[in-house]
């Protein structure tokens, strides 16, 4: 992974602090981390649809107050949307239909959270759920290593349903560093047998207050044996913190990402990052 470009591709005005993408059918759906609702962006249309995520949902959430939505995955027709963990107001998992672009579920996992915590030796502080991967059997949790135990690890969970039965994994990463400072897992994407994955250098040793940006990597790791085979840094100042697969074919592929810029501007600015594959 040593060749890549990374060039904008569009602005969407209407949506800030982005936090998480998916796209699907020339359609990107996005979530804010500061926000309560799903947004839909049309790519060929470039109009940009809403749908709430909570009750009394908010474009702009006072910090304290935001339930902190920090990553989604898609499994068939379904959006799940997780919460960070990162206090207890942002314990919230939403399931939501794409066909009919509603909500379907809404999930309390102040348990699981408080389980995989106990489970992998995180205090609550340090615990900061950003990235989501689910493919029917399995489900890839990712916490952010950016407290001050630095503590990047990938929760495997098998479960089809998280409210019930299931067992957990948890694997420690040690991911690259910029200026001393240890990069940590902002999002993730799987594709067939490899996850792609984004960690953010960012100089704070707190999962609630933000930092000085010093950089961003794209990592591969292959599903079967869950081992890092390679990291690639794509930028010295952006914290990105959506992926989501483009395009791919025989000699290349492509991924959107989003970027949280920590500020109440209410635009978003998508990227596209190209990946030789030989």
């Amino acid at each position: 992974m040593e060749k890549f470009t990374l060039e904008i591709l569009f602005h969407i005005i209407g949506i800030g602090a982005a936090s998480g993408l998916f796209y699907q059918d020339n359609s990107l759906y996005m979530i804010g981390d500061n926000s309560g609702f799903l947004y839909e962006y049309s790519i060929n249309s470039k109009e940009l649809n809403k749908y709430p995520l909570i009750e009394n949902p908010l474009e702009s959430t006072p910090k304290k107050e935001k339930s902190d939505l920090e990553s989604l995955t898609c499994f068939k027709d379904t959006l799940f949307v997780f919460g960070s963990g990162s206090t207890p107001n942002r314990n919230k998992m939403i399931a939501f239909d794409l066909p009919s672009k509603k909500k379907i579920q809404n999930n309390d996992l102040t348990y699981l959270y408080a389980l995989m915590q106990q489970f992998s030796e995180i205090k609550p502080e340090d615990f900061n759920i950003e990235g989501a991967i689910f493919e029917g059997e399995n489900w890839y949790l990712f916490n952010r290593g950016n407290g001050l135990s630095n503590k990047n690890t990938i929760f495997t969970i098998h479960a089809t349903d998280l409210s019930k039965e299931l067992a957990i994994v948890a694997t420690p990463y040690k991911l690259p560093k910029i200026k001393g400072i240890r990069a940590s897992f902002t999002d993730a994407v799987l594709v067939e047998d490899a996850i792609y994955f984004l960690a953010t250098v960012e100089n704070t040793k707190s999962t609630y207050l933000d930092g000085e940006i010093l950089g961003s990597f794209i990592g591969k790791m292959d599903v079967a044996e869950m081992k890092i085979r390679s990291t690639q840094k794509i930028s010295n100042s952006q914290k990105f913190e959506g992926i989501t697969l483009y395009e791919k074919n025989k000699d290349h592929i492509s991924f959107l990402l989003c970027e949280d810029k920590d500020d109440n501007l209410q635009e978003s600015t998508i990227y596209k990052l190209n990946l030789p594959l030989k």
